[in-house]
């Protein structure tokens, strides 16, 4: 399973970015796959097929009026294990003995 954590924005667009976001954030929610939003990018949690094709899908969209887009894609895979999304977090939560602001 693959946890993918992405931010892609337009350089071409101007200061405020939220519109290009919120475009992404729109695929990214219809695609049924688990995601968390954050200030710096959104993390997918899928298969490898899956996750790259969200993120193919965003870059289709934006490509539709941006000239020019920067993408940063950290990946992390692991085998056989799902749900990673919380059992990272709850695990370090564990460790400390109290719930972090997440």
């Amino acid at each position: 399973m693959i946890l993918l954590e992405f931010a892609m924005s337009p350089m071409n667009q101007g200061e405020s970015l939220s519109p290009y976001v919120a475009r992404s954030l729109d695929i990214i929610d219809k695609s049924g796959l688990p995601y968390r939003l954050t200030a710096m990018g959104t993390i997918i949690e899928g298969e490898w097929s899956e996750v790259m094709a969200v993120v193919t899908a965003c870059f289709e969209a934006m490509r539709t009026d941006c000239e020019r887009i920067s993408t940063s894609i950290k990946i992390d895979y692991r085998a056989g294990a799902s749900g990673r999304l919380d059992s990272k977090i709850e695990s370090v939560e564990r460790r400390l003995g109290r719930k972090l602001s997440t």
